[in-house]
């Protein structure tokens, strides 16, 4: 009887920890938001990734490291497009390990360098989030959903950022926080953002501040009418800056946690569409070179 007993007892206290919620509660709801790059000939909302690094560093990076993505890379014309000088100022205020030094010690980290691993609250490393998590399932596990629609992995964690209903609940001594897009319902994380959490501070690629056209002035609307606004592939100069309610703060830092996963993505879809249209091309010579071949066999034949 106590064989049977200590085990059944065992699996109910694993399933009670918040860890493992998801497995008594099914998939929690994932909205589909609309995302520049999306689709074969979706780019990057560079004025966004901007956006949603600071998201990062001021709120996320407490709790959460980056530690497959380098700091050059926000220099990327296809990401950021952080000027030079602003790269090697946002690497100076994160600190790294040098096997130079000596052990525990660290120092100013440089554009050089990889973003720094965060294990001091035991939080999920954040480089490959939006590929990892799916947020499209289709039936029976086959990934349909995922083939016709992307994997969700931005839509999911919008999802998530956004999904919280301001309910607690309090399980074996910790606090859970309830959240809509969450498996299982229930989150250990508390909301971490929130309506003007985060003032967006914005930069040209010639590593001036970013001001819309016409602010100031009471031309605001007319400013996001500017080249590259919001959901655009550029993000030029007079595109609105939008306001930093929690959608849209959830929405850019899930648009950059994208693109730190694949930060060349928008190469690898124009090699794609290159290799393409030569084999179409490829496949039309062959064609006509198969035609005139065999051109003077069919005739005899005939």
């Amino acid at each position: 009887m106590t064989r049977r007993i200590l085990p059944a007892l065992a699996v109910a206290a694993i399933a009670a920890m918040p860890g493992t919620l998801h497995a008594a509660g099914g998939e929690g709801h994932v909205e589909d938001y609309s995302f520049s790059f999306e689709g074969p000939f979706g780019t990057f909302d560079r004025l966004q990734l901007q956006r949603g690094f600071q998201v990062f560093k001021e709120i996320c990076s407490g709790c959460h490291g980056l530690k497959y993505l380098s700091f050059r890379a926000l220099g990327n014309a296809d990401g950021p497009g952080f000027p030079d000088a602003q790269v090697k100022a946002i690497a100076a205020d994160f600190q790294c390990t040098d096997p130079e030094l000596e052990p525990g010690e660290t120092r100013a980290c440089k554009d050089s360098d990889r973003f720094p691993a965060n294990t001091a609250a035991g939080a999920p490393d954040l480089s490959l989030m939006a590929k990892a998590r799916a947020g499209f399932h289709g039936p029976l596990g086959l990934g349909v959903n995922q083939f016709l629609r992307g994997t969700g992995g931005p839509e999911y964690i919008t999802s998530l950022l956004t999904g919280y209903t301001g309910e607690e609940v309090e399980m074996a001594g910790a606090v859970l926080y309830e959240n809509s897009a969450f498996p299982g319902g229930l989150i250990s994380m508390a909301p971490p953002i929130g309506d003007g959490y985060v003032e967006y501070t914005l930069f040209n690629a010639d590593g001036s501040p970013y001001e819309p056209e016409g602010e100031g002035e009471g031309e605001g609307e007319g400013a996001a009418a500017g080249h590259g606004g919001e959901g655009g592939g550029g993000g030029g100069h007079g595109a609105h800056i939008p306001e930093p309610t929690t959608e849209q703060l959830a929405k850019d830092v899930s648009a950059f946690l994208m693109w730190a996963a694949e930060p060349t993505m928008v190469e690898r879809k124009q090699a794609g569409l290159r290799n393409i249209l030569m084999l179409v091309i490829l496949a039309v010579l062959l064609y006509y070179t198969n035609k005139k071949l065999w051109a003077p066999i069919k005739r005899k034949a005939d």
